[in-house]
């Protein structure tokens, strides 16, 4: 049976496959998909050698999310390795059903900085995503490292993330909040421990820094795609 001109794999990135239908959703004004945002968290994590960052695919966020035997967490969130990370960054998807893949209608994102031990909620339409993004912190705190019980590690939502306008720019924001926190950390490595990225994220991610992303992303997948 011949595949849909749709289906065709036009890019390998790491251990993403990215097809041509991804390319339409980046070329209008269309919600991203899982893919899409695999793709640039690991374009990101390329583009910075530090060993201390990690950004999470959304399969491996959703699978801590709604793993079935908690029991079984352990063993999966191990390969992970984060006790060695000081910044660990997962997309939060709003799907709960484990038999739909590339469901959901909302992204946003969670950031975990170890120098505050505290997960940090950003959500382009505030609230939006509150109950996913708390799974998730209770799903993975316990495994922080040993000086960060359950307990001790908090959740905060960020009340100053930027604000989307339009109901389908949210993984955008995911990639463009994404980037600043994963540069801010780049350039922040003695600062005091109480310093946060809260600044950088509301001062870059503007509603037009956010509207050029999809170009970005676009011309990005085009140029690694030439280079192949």
């Amino acid at each position: 049976m011949k595949k849909s001109r749709t289906d065709e794999k036009i890019l390998s990135y790491n251990d993403v496959v990215l097809r041509q239908s991804d390319l339409e959703i980046l070329s209008g004004p269309y919600y991203l998909n899982d893919r899409i945002i695999e793709f640039y968290f690991s374009y990101l994590s390329s583009s910075h050698s530090s060993q201390d960052m990690l950004l999470v695919p959304p399969s491996i966020a959703f699978w801590i999310m709604q793993c079935p035997v908690v029991d079984s967490l352990g063993d999966f969130i191990e390969p992970l390795h984060l006790l060695d990370k000081a910044l660990v960054i997962f997309p939060i998807n709003d799907n709960d059903d484990v038999d739909r893949a590339e469901g959901g209608s909302h992204w946003s994102l969670v950031a975990y900085c170890r120098n505050t031990n505290v997960f940090v909620h950003h959500d382009s339409c505030r609230g939006m995503n509150a109950a996913p993004a708390k799974k998730l912190y209770k799903a993975v705190a316990g495994y922080m490292g040993s000086s960060a019980s359950a307990s001790e590690v908090s959740f905060q939502e960020c009340t100053d993330s930027p604000l989307q306008d339009n109901g389908y720019d949210c993984g955008l924001y995911v990639t463009a909040t994404a980037r600043t926190i994963c540069n801010w950390h780049a350039n922040h490595k003695n600062t005091h421990r109480n310093d946060m990225w809260f600044s950088a994220v509301k001062e870059q991610v503007t509603s037009s820094a956010v509207a050029s992303m999809r170009g970005e992303i676009l011309a990005l997948i085009r140029d690694l795609m030439a280079r192949h």
